[in-house]
C-alpha cells in the first residue's frame, strides 16, 4: 500500500476552496516552489497556470466536478472530471510538490478513472499533455493512458495559460480505456 495515500479523504470542491486550490496548482507547476516536485513546467512557462475564476468555472460547470483530495485537513491534491458523453476528461491535475514521487498520484488517477467510470459509465478516460513533457507523458503511459498524435495549439498570446519559454508547446490527446478492474502499475 502506498503510504503517501494513507490517510487521505476525496470531495468535490466548493466556491469556499478556491483560493487553495489556486495554490496548490500553481505550487505543483509554476516557480520556484514547483521546482520541489518533478511536475514543474518552470522552464517551459512562466506566469500563472490557473487563476480563481478558472477553478470556479471548473466547480460551477455541469457535467464536471473538481475532486479534492484532503491529508490531515489539507487540500494536497485536486483533478477535474468532465463528462462528455461516452468518454470522461481528467485535467487540473496537481498534487502536493512535497508529496510528488510517493505514489499518491497515482491513487488519485485510479480513484478517478473509478469513479468516472461507476458515475457515468463511460468507457474512456481522455486529457491533453503538453506535448513535449516527455517524462509526464511517460507516467501517464505506465498508467495505460496512450499517445494518440492529436494536436491543439496552445493558447500563444493568452497569459491566463502562462507565458511559453519555447515557440514549439502544443497540447497532446492521450486516451485510456476504462475497465472494470484496472491492473496494478509500478
Amino acid at each position: 500500500m502506498d503510504t503517501a495515500a494513507t490517510g487521505v479523504t476525496y470531495r468535490d470542491a466548493t466556491d469556499a476552496d478556491v483560493a487553495a486550490l489556486v495554490a496548490l496548482i500553481e505550487s505543483a507547476y509554476r516557480g520556484d516552489t514547483s521546482r520541489v516536485g518533478w511536475t514543474t513546467e518552470a522552464d517551459i512557462l512562466q506566469g500563472q497556470r490557473t487563476d480563481p475564476e478558472g477553478v470556479l468555472e471548473v466547480i460551477k460547470a455541469p457535467e464536471s466536478r473538481l475532486l479534492t483530495v484532503e491529508k490531515d485537513g489539507t487540500v494536497v491534491a485536486c483533478c477535474q472530471l468532465e463528462h462528455r458523453g461516452t468518454h470522461a476528461y481528467f485535467g487540473m491535475f496537481a498534487v502536493s510538490p512535497a508529496l510528488q514521487g510517493a505514489g499518491l498520484g497515482k491513487v488519485i488517477i485510479a480513484e478517478a478513472e473509478r469513479r468516472a467510470r461507476e458515475e457515468w459509465g463511460v468507457t474512456e478516460m481522455h486529457m491533453t499533455v503538453i506535448s513535449v513533457r516527455d517524462d509526464l507523458i511517460a507516467w501517464y503511459e505506465r498508467r495505460g493512458y496512450r499517445r494518440t498524435g492529436e494536436m491543439t495549439p496552445f493558447p500563444y498570446g493568452d497569459e491566463r495559460f502562462g507565458i511559453p519559454q519555447r515557440d514549439d508547446l502544443q497540447f497532446e490527446l492521450l486516451t485510456k480505456t476504462l475497465t472494470e478492474t484496472e491492473p496494478a502499475r509500478p
